[in-house]
């Protein structure tokens, strides 16, 4: 797994991140959702590093990255603070500007790093996401059957009990149809996740990451749209066809619209974890955009 990459831990002003890199080229983070690690990238990253150095970290309190204790308003969690993370990270390796894909709850600390840091981020890609602002904003009664995690994972206390109690069941570890297998995720990234989601301290991190959702975070996309902010660098909006996306927004592009100047879009026909179950499509529509018109170079 990760044949060529180097294993290394960084500190940053407020986390310790366990992170992997290699190839070589203009610089590209990518950055994992819930409940993944790093390691879920395992069969993109390698593609990747034919033409790019590829950094894949954990974000803070994720697999075996650490930061400070959650705090009361949960912003020791924000996507604001580990986008943070994210440009001190890459500072430490040498990258003063690079692109940025984010997956799943990775997306929201990308496209928060693009708003934050305009001048560091060259290139943006958002796979399986709308903003959190928008999706709460659209907030059905289908939105909160198929998503009502987001809510449960608010509550304090509650879903550390019920996930601490049979982590195994409740990502549904080995169950018939999961993704969450060894067959399907491989074998070391399968081990990474396992352990991830047996550590407490990690749950919890997990937890506060959704605490901080519907709070600081969506409060940061409000004050963001009603200022006009818009990401100034090319975004590519990505969703899985066999996902949730088209059912729940259906021209996902259109929701994006109001965030960025320059938009394109594409969709692979795979599941959620499309880095897992379609890398080769992934690879060759990120290497496409991050390539098209200078994207993804550094200046």
């Amino acid at each position: 797994m990760f044949d060529g990459f180097r294993l290394e831990r960084v500190r940053t002003s407020e986390s310790d991140l366990r992170v992997r890199y290699g190839g070589s080229g203009p610089p590209v983070l990518l950055l994992h959702g819930h409940p993944r690690t790093h390691t879920t990238w395992h069969r993109v990253a390698p593609l990747l590093a034919e033409r790019h150095t590829v950094v894949c970290p954990d974000l803070r309190g994720y697999g075996e990255s650490t930061g400070p204790a959650p705090a009361p308003d949960h912003s020791a969690h924000s996507k604001r603070a580990l986008a943070a993370d994210g440009v001190e990270l890459m500072r430490a390796l040498g990258h003063d500007r690079f692109a940025v894909v984010g997956h799943d709850r990775g997306s929201y600390v990308a496209y928060r790093l693009a708003l934050d840091h305009p001048s560091v981020v060259t290139a943006l890609a958002v796979l399986d996401c709308v903003p959190i602002g928008e999706a709460l904003a659209r907030c059905d009664a289908r939105f909160a059957e198929d998503w009502y995690h987001w809510f449960f994972f608010a509550q304090p206390d509650r879903p550390e009990r019920v996930i601490g109690a049979d982590p195994d069941a409740w990502y549904d570890v080995g169950a018939d149809g999961s993704a969450n297998t060894p067959e399907r995720m491989g074998t070391e990234n399968f081990a990474d996740f396992l352990r991830a989601i047996h550590d407490p301290a990690t749950v919890r991190a997990m937890l506060e990451d959704y605490r901080a959702g519907l709070s600081v975070d969506r409060a940061a996309d409000e004050a963001d749209r009603a200022a006009g902010r818009r990401i100034s660098c090319p975004v590519l909006v990505l969703w899985s066809a066999r996902d949730d996306m088209p059912r729940l927004y259906g021209d996902a592009l259109s929701v994006w619209r109001p965030w960025a100047d320059d938009l394109r879009a594409a969709t692979i026909d795979s599941g959620h974890h499309v880095a897992e179950e379609a890398p080769r499509d992934l690879a060759r529509q990120l290497l496409g955009f991050l390539t098209a018109d200078g994207a993804g170079e550094s200046r």
